[in-house]
């Protein structure tokens, strides 16, 4: 457990290394809760708007299935876009 000192105008410095265990850079939002044990602090993220796709819970149930897919095995590799696309198209057309 780590701790940290108050200064003026309510400020604290998060330690480094919980900083980094959270991936929490400079101006990075931080959300403040009261809770019956104390303040509980949740780091926030900003998504760009064009990647919030990628965060969607959707689409993270599908990264996390085909990690696992990956980790059993199952499935293919492509070594190259064109040997992807010649695969998709020999499935296409039932070769």
């Amino acid at each position: 457990m780590a701790s940290t000192n108050l200064r003026s105008k309510g400020q604290i410095t998060i330690p480094a290394d919980i900083r980094k265990a959270v991936h929490l850079e400079e101006g990075d939002p931080v959300e403040v809760e009261l809770v019956a044990d104390g303040i509980l602090l949740r780091p926030q993220k900003v998504i760009d708007a064009t990647q919030a796709w990628f965060w969607t819970a959707a689409w993270q149930q599908g990264e996390r299935a085909a990690a696992l897919e990956a980790a059993e095995g199952v499935g293919e590799r492509h070594e190259s876009g064109e040997e992807l696309i010649a695969a998709l198209r020999a499935d296409v057309h039932g070769q």
